[in-house]
C-alpha cells in the first residue's frame, strides 16, 4: 500500500453532476445500491463495495480507471484503486 496516489495524471473528472439517479448499472438492471461513488476518470457513477453489486470496483477491474471520489452529499474524499490510499484533492 502506497501513502500517496501515483495517479493522480489519471483525473479528467473532478466535479460530481448537479444531478444523480443512482447507480448507472443498478439502474439499468433494477439493483439497490448504499453509496455512490464517481470514477475520475470518465465520470462514470457506480456504487460502492457495501453495496451487493460492487459496480463502482468492478468498473475499475474493467476498465482500469484507477481513481474514484465519493458521491456522497457532504463527502470530499477520492480512494485510488491502485496504490490503496485515500485522498482529498485541494480545491482551488
Amino acid at each position: 500500500m502506497a501513502s500517496i496516489c501515483s495517479h493522480l495524471d489519471k483525473i479528467e473528472m473532478t466535479e460530481l453532476p448537479e444531478s444523480i439517479a443512482g447507480c448507472e448499472e443498478c439502474l439499468k438492471t433494477g439493483g439497490r445500491w448504499v453509496h455512490l461513488r464517481m470514477c475520475m476518470t470518465c465520470g462514470k457513477i457506480g456504487c460502492c463495495d457495501s453495496s451487493p453489486n460492487r459496480h463502482a470496483t468492478a468498473h475499475f477491474r474493467e476498465d482500469n480507471h484507477p481513481i474514484v471520489r465519493s458521491a456522497q452529499p457532504g463527502e470530499d474524499w477520492s480512494w485510488c484503486y491502485v496504490d490503496e490510499v485515500a485522498f482529498s484533492l485541494a480545491k482551488g
